[in-house]
Formats: C-alpha cells, sequence, structure tokens
C-alpha cells in the first residue's frame, strides 16, 4: 500500500455504508406492522406475502449493488496519511443521518400509504434495504479482515448528504491498521476490551 500526501478528514466506509441499516429497519418495521392493521385492496395475506418477496429482494440486491466497485476500490487503497483526521463513527452516523433525514421521512410515509393498497409490503420493501446495508457492511467487513485494513473514505469526496462511499467522486480509498478508529471491521461500535 503506498502512502499519499496531504491531510484529510476520512470516513470509515463500512460506518457510512452502515448508517442507514438501523433507520431503514426500524422505519420499515414500524409501517409494516402499522400496514398489517389496514385490510387493503389486495388483503393482507397477499400484502404480507408481497412485502416478503420485496423484503428478500431489496436485501439482496442492496447486499451487492456495485460490489465490483467496492472491491476494486479496497485492492487499491492507499495508506493513510500520519496528520490525516478520522472521523468518529457517531459523527459519521449523525452526518449521513442528518443528510437524509428528509429522505427517510418520505420513505416512511410512502410505506405508510402504500399500505392502504398492499398491506405491510411497503414497510417490508423498506426493512429489506436496511438489512441489505447491513450485509453490504458485513461484507465489506470481510474484505477488511481478509486485507488486514480498515477502509476510509476522504469525506470531501462524499456527496452532501453524506453518502455514496463509492461514488463517482470517490477515486481512492485510504487504509489504516485494524486497531485505528473506535469502529471494528464492517463498522460496528468498537467493544471495549475486557480485563482479566
Amino acid at each position: 500500500m503506498a502512502r499519499t500526501g496531504g491531510a484529510q478528514g476520512l470516513a470509515r466506509v463500512a460506518v457510512v455504508v452502515r448508517a442507514g441499516a438501523g433507520p431503514l429497519w426500524w422505519l420499515g418495521v414500524g409501517a409494516a406492522g402499522a400496514g398489517v392493521l389496514v385490510p387493503g385492496f389486495t388483503g393482507r395475506r397477499i400484502g404480507v406475502l408481497a412485502g416478503a418477496a420485496l423484503f428478500l429482494v431489496a436485501a439482496g440486491a442492496l447486499a451487492c449493488v456495485r460490489g465490483r466497485r467496492y472491491d476494486a476500490l479496497a485492492r487499491t487503497a492507499t495508506r493513510a496519511g500520519r496528520h490525516d483526521v478520522l472521523q468518529d463513527r457517531a459523527v459519521s452516523v449523525r452526518n449521513w443521518r442528518r443528510g437524509h433525514r428528509w429522505w427517510l421521512l418520505l420513505a416512511f410515509l410512502a410505506a405508510l400509504g402504500s399500505a392502504f393498497a398492499v398491506p405491510a409490503a411497503g414497510g417490508m420493501l423498506l426493512a429489506g434495504c436496511g438489512a441489505g446495508l447491513r450485509l453490504k457492511a458485513a461484507r465489506i467487513g470481510r474484505r477488511e479482515r481478509e486485507l488486514d485494513t480498515l477502509l476510509w473514505v476522504c469525506v470531501d469526496r462524499l456527496d452532501r448528504r453524506g453518502g455514496r462511499p463509492a461514488g463517482k467522486a470517490v477515486e481512492a480509498y485510504r487504509g489504516t491498521g485494524v486497531s485505528a478508529g473506535d469502529a471494528a471491521p464492517g463498522g460496528a461500535r468498537r467493544r471495549a476490551a475486557t480485563v482479566g
């Protein structure tokens, strides 16, 4: 891994990917739960079956989309510089959620509204998106363990909403040792080491 110059703010790739998983999952579960209470045009049974299919499709699609791009950027990651600033996990998550709060609200309202046509399906679709992002972050985590390197993206290469860590503006990742930062491989909160 080559070393590059110029200090930059860096956010963990897996943390940015994982940031939307929780809100999408819980908003989806809430919308699906409320949607089951509405008979809808299709009836509850068809709505739940359609929702289950949408859940699986969404989870699989989001887990796999742009996988080659992530792998290519991971393979060519350059070593982070001594003066690069590693963004805390909580800051990365907060930035993503702030940037996407209106999209999350609109998605939740759309999922609730769709229950009048197909009960629970919209909520299960949202939950599937959350599950897919969690699976993608786990995949990135496995790649980080294989490379023995945590992957970071320059904050100024993310879009205004703090997302798309493999977007067109991202030309390269930077890497650090696996002990850097406050997030474990895959973007989960790093567990404190137990003594004794």
